[in-house]
């Protein structure tokens, strides 16, 4: 190919390599039967680098499912798993495209000098994703929470089903996902409702003034020591806790199994209900007295 002069302003660039389109000569010159094999050439390696990559993304998640099984089997820690084959299928993605990137002909060591020197403008634009990261290392470490806990933080509330690099994944009570950002977790506070054997039941009952309070603080004990579901008896709490507007009212905590926690509550509720209509014991309305003044001229 004839040697091109390339004009910009008074400078002369002299290039033997790049072809000079604006040229007239050139078109005339042209001949399309030359970049044939260049075109097809770059269209197989094309195709071939597509089709690697999807049949690579589909052997990276057999190997990624291959090894939650794996520690599934040999009853690895839940939250590590998922934190570390989050990690693994990650890392052999970007290995899988920088292969890629290098079978196409682009220079790796030109690739890596152009992240390099955007390297702070997208670790700005990224800075979202890098605290994620860090909030997903410092839940492995302080473990606030692990695998099928159930949490409440950042808002939202349910059973940890995933911790992965960036993201924690709950499933509320009602069967919705939740995805919450890792950095969360170090921006709000945790409450782990699974963290400790038993559970504390709060309840208050509201008896009318004009109610026997002994009487209902019998039956309320009665309940206690009937029930096979409280636990520590002793512990129990029954009290006055309050003069209401419209009725006395009856601190009862008692304490339960954590996963027994939904079904006593109910259960006591639908029990104290029963108990105390038995026992002619009211649960007063609201009310308010209203005093009429008849003034006279």
């Amino acid at each position: 190919m004839e040697e091109n002069t390339l004009l910009t302003g008074t400078d002369t660039v002299e290039s033997t390599n790049i072809p000079n389109i604006i040229d007239p000569h050139f078109w005339k010159s042209f001949n399309v039967g030359e970049y044939i094999p260049t075109i097809i050439e770059s269209g197989i390696k094309l195709v071939v680098c597509v089709l690697v990559l999807y049949i690579g993304f589909k052997l990276i998640a057999n190997f990624v499912d291959f090894l939650k099984r794996i520690f599934t089997k040999r009853q690895f820690d839940k939250t590590l798993t998922g934190f570390l084959t989050s990690i693994v299928s990650n890392i052999l993605k970007i290995l899988l495209i920088l292969s890629m990137v290098t079978y196409l002909g682009i220079p790796t060591t030109s690739f890596v000098a152009i992240l390099g020197a955007a390297g702070l403008s997208i670790g700005m634009a990224l800075s979202g994703t890098l605290q994620n990261f860090a909030g997903g290392v410092m839940l492995l470490l302080f473990r606030p929470f692990k695998v099928e806990d159930f949490v409440e933080f950042a808002g939202y509330s349910g059973t940890v089903k995933e911790i992965q690099i960036f993201n924690t994944i709950l499933h509320t009570p009602d069967n919705k996902t939740i995805i919450i950002p890792n950095s969360e977790s170090s921006k709000s506070s945790i409450i782990n409702y699974s963290a400790n054997a038993m559970r504390r039941i709060d309840l208050v009952i509201g008896i009318g003034y004009d109610d026997d309070l002994k009487k209902a603080k019998s039956v309320l004990q009665d309940i206690v020591d009937t029930y096979e579901k409280i636990i520590d008896k002793k512990e129990a709490t029954i009290a006055l806790s309050n003069l209401g507007a419209s009725s006395v009212d009856l601190a009862f905590r008692v304490w339960v199994k954590r996963d027994d926690y939904w079904d006593v509550r109910f259960e006591l509720l639908e029990m104290i209900k029963e108990r105390f209509d038995a026992e002619k014991i009211s649960f007063p309305y609201p009310q308010r007295d209203i005093h009429v003044y008849n003034e006279t001229a």
